[in-house]
């Protein structure tokens, strides 16, 4: 190469790397420009710096909300390197979530179906490939379904006492008095009965991770909670700048992960069509949408049940989890839920059904009250189809704007749920429900993108919680954190340290 191409050559380096410079620098200044109140950002991190280190991802949106709730509906915010507006106002939420749902039905996740097939689940999915496989999944969740899984979620529960019960023995021949100090730390427990419920549920596979701990299924699922593939820097390049990353083979799973999942669907989906059995399961659904005219691949079977399992397991766990915690702490509250139930039985011969679980009611403010103090998805994440006026307000979001709607700062509003950090179920009473406004209590999300799972999340989590109430008491351990420290790596909210209970038998398991 001569002298003359070397320098040509840097000149040109020079000069993109200038024009980089600039834009970057613009984008940066977007919203200075705009008179939209903000936080400044960093160079490369934006308002996501010390997510992960120093504090949890919750936490910025928090303290977002309440410096500039009274000053302005929204204001912005720096998504790593995506441009994003953070909603304070519950009618402008309502506007984006319900009204005006048209125009803000993409999430804006980044997925790759050529190179990383499992990353194309329902929730990633946007425009016409989420429309279409939300109207096609929805068949699944409906209440008719529940109540057709609801005895297979019966018979992992009751498994599961039955192994708790066996993990109360063991450390009390093991410990002695130290048991009641240590106790027995429920969220690995939690975690592997919901990883059973689901295996069955979605996959119809008995893949037992109550007896067996290191089933690959719970291997795998807590590494896609538990560890990222690539930096932040990756991460956040793949999300701002999707059709080049796609272009680039970028892929989010870990391969082993991957690899596993699709191997378990494509046994399973050989199977079933070869021996005719049906299961009226999930993944009985998925098949018949496969065998349809124009329907869906197996690499699409596979990523709806891989999303199903991640979404079932890990939110329905952690809830159950903060739910015993603070039982535990609260022992009025789980002596009044714990006759509940037992009144409820009493009236169905002493038998779990369907019917019974709908009528414990105080069981489910319980779940409520445990899903506005612990926010499992702290933020809700759409983006804007079309440019967006702002009703009320001389503004216009932009096409592409990423939209977040921070959940966790408004379940903790004292303005909406005075003294948020007093856990109290008494606030989802039907009077008290009716007196909020209908966007302040978003765990589950709202509008015609809600979580299609949330039944089924909601049917493990009642019964779980029934069964171990039913047969055990739960109390502090001495060493147990009060107030609850959390996870600063953690994708979803998780406990730092696990939840450490001290439990007690009152009921053989039957």
């Amino acid at each position: 190469m001569t002298f003359l191409s070397l320098w040509i050559l840097l000149y040109l380096l020079i000069t993109a790397l200038t024009l980089l410079a600039v834009w970057w620098r613009k984008r940066l200044n977007y919203w200075s420009d705009r008179g939209v109140v903000h936080e400044k950002p960093t160079i490369l991190y934006g308002n996501l710096k010390g997510i992960g280190t120093t504090m949890g991802l919750r936490e910025p949106f928090i303290k977002l909300y309440e410096k500039y709730k009274h000053v302005a509906p929204f204001a912005g915010f720096y998504l790593s390197m995506r441009i994003a507006a953070v909603i304070f106002d519950l009618e402008l939420i309502k506007h984006i979530l319900v009204k005006d749902f048209a125009n803000f039905s993409n999430r804006g996740n980044y997925y790759n179906p050529k190179d990383d097939p499992l990353s194309a689940h329902l929730f990633n999915l946007d425009g016409a490939s989420w429309r279409y496989m939300r109207t096609k999944l929805t068949p699944t969740f409906t209440s008719a379904k529940m109540k057709y899984m609801f005895p297979t979620v019966v018979a992992v529960a009751k498994e599961f006492v039955k192994v708790l019960q066996k993990e109360m023995e063991q450390l009390k021949e093991k410990k002695k008095d130290l048991a009641a100090i240590e106790g027995i730390e429920m969220g690995d427990l939690l975690a592997r009965f919901t990883t059973d419920v689901i295996s069955s549920c979605a996959f119809g596979l008995d893949c037992n991770s109550l007896q067996v701990p290191d089933t690959q299924f719970r291997i795998m699922g807590k590494k896609v909670f538990t560890t990222r593939r690539h930096s932040r820097l990756v991460t956040g390049f793949a999300q701002a700048f999707s059709n080049l990353a796609r272009k680039m083979g970028i892929k989010i799973l870990h391969q082993d992960v991957s690899e596993f999942f699709m191997k378990v669907v494509k046994d399973t989906v050989a199977y079933r069509e070869k021996s005719g059995i049906e299961r009226n399961d999930f993944m009985d659904l998925l098949i018949e949408l496969k065998s349809q005219q124009d329907g869906i691949t197996l690499e699409e079977i596979a990523a709806q049940a891989f999303v199903f399992f991640l979404a079932g397991f890990e939110t329905s766990s952690s809830t159950m989890g903060f739910a015993l915690y603070e039982l535990s702490l609260h022992p009025e509250i789980q002596v009044k839920a714990r006759e509940e139930i037992e009144d409820v039985l009493a009236r169905y011969d002493g038998k779990l059904t369907y019917e019974s679980l709908r009528e414990m009611h105080y069981l489910e403010q319980i779940i409520n009250e445990t899903l506005r103090k612990y926010s499992i998805a702290t933020i809700i994440l759409r983006q804007t189809v079309n440019d967006y006026k702002v009703p009320n307000f001389n503004y216009v979001f932009e096409k592409g704007l990423n939209i977040i709607i921070p959940v966790d700062a408004i379940h903790r509003d004292p303005e909406i749920y005075p003294d948020p950090e007093r856990f109290d179920p008494t606030r989802f009473e039907p009077e008290e429900v009716a007196k909020r406004h209908p966007m302040s209590w978003l765990p589950f999300g709202e509008g015609p993108r809600n979580c299609i799972g949330l039944r089924f999340g909601k049917m493990q989590i009642n019964v779980g919680l029934a069964l171990l109430l039913k047969y055990f008491k739960f109390m502090p351990t001495p060493n147990m954190k009060v107030p609850m420290e959390f996870q600063k790596h953690a994708i979803s909210l998780a406990c730092q340290g696990g939840i450490h209970l001290h439990v007690e038998s009152i009921a053989s398991a039957e």
